[in-house]
Parts: structure tokens; C-alpha cells; sequence
């Protein structure tokens, strides 16, 4: 339980970083490729969309250690593998931006999610 405590933490520091890029925060040069410094419409509805994933995320992980039931024990424990495979593809997408302050900031925080979802995973 206690990753999933850490997982959640992290997921709810970057829901609140998605939610002030989509209400306009300056700080678009972290986020979807560093383009932008106040995120265009569709992006900003990209980090709405994003909240939404990152609280699916935590409640299969919540369903993964059995603090919750939600979901089918089997769907949770494919859910998780799928989960970690997203965070280390989000390693290699962060890791190529064109923007130093994503990769040096966003790498690090999308390496700990991976690592937290696969020992959850490996339950």
C-alpha cells in the first residue's frame, strides 16, 4: 500500500499541474512538447483529459493492492503492466522534447511513476 500512497501523491501534484496549464498557467514550456508558454485550446483540453487518466490510474492501483474493489482482479493486474508500460513510454516521449525544462523535470517525475506502478505491479 505504501506505493500506492506515493503513486497518488505524485498523480495528484501533476493533476494539479494539469488542471492550472489548462486554466492557462504560464508553464507550457513543461508540458506537451515545451511549445507553448499558455497552452492552445486543444491542449489545454489535453490536460483536462489528463487528470482523468491520472485518476484511473490511481484507482487501478488502488484496486491493484486490494485497498478498494473496483475492478476484476484480473483487469487490475493487466491494468498495472499496462500502466507501467504507459509511464516508461512517457520516459521515452519526455526524454526527446525539444524542451530542456520538460526533459529535466518531467524524466525524473515519469521515472518514479514507472518505478512505483511496476512494484505495484509485481504486487
Amino acid at each position: 500500500m505504501p506505493y500506492a500512497i506515493a503513486l497518488t501523491v505524485v498523480l495528484v501534484g501533476l493533476a494539479a499541474f494539469q488542471l492550472a496549464l489548462a486554466l492557462g498557467a504560464p508553464w507550457g514550456h513543461f508540458a506537451w512538447g515545451g511549445q507553448h508558454r499558455v497552452l492552445p485550446t486543444g491542449l489545454r483540453i489535453g490536460s483536462g483529459v489528463s487528470i482523468l487518466i491520472y485518476a484511473l490510474i490511481a484507482v487501478v492501483a488502488w484496486d491493484r493492492v486490494g485497498a478498494i474493489d473496483v475492478f476484476p482482479d484480473l483487469f487490475s493486474d493487466i491494468g498495472m503492466w499496462v500502466i507501467f508500460g504507459y509511464f516508461v513510454l512517457g520516459i521515452v516521449l519526455n526524454a526527446i522534447s525539444r524542451s530542456k525544462p520538460e526533459r529535466y523535470t518531467m524524466v525524473p517525475v515519469v521515472v518514479v511513476l514507472a518505478a512505483l506502478s511496476l512494484l505495484i505491479a509485481l504486487g
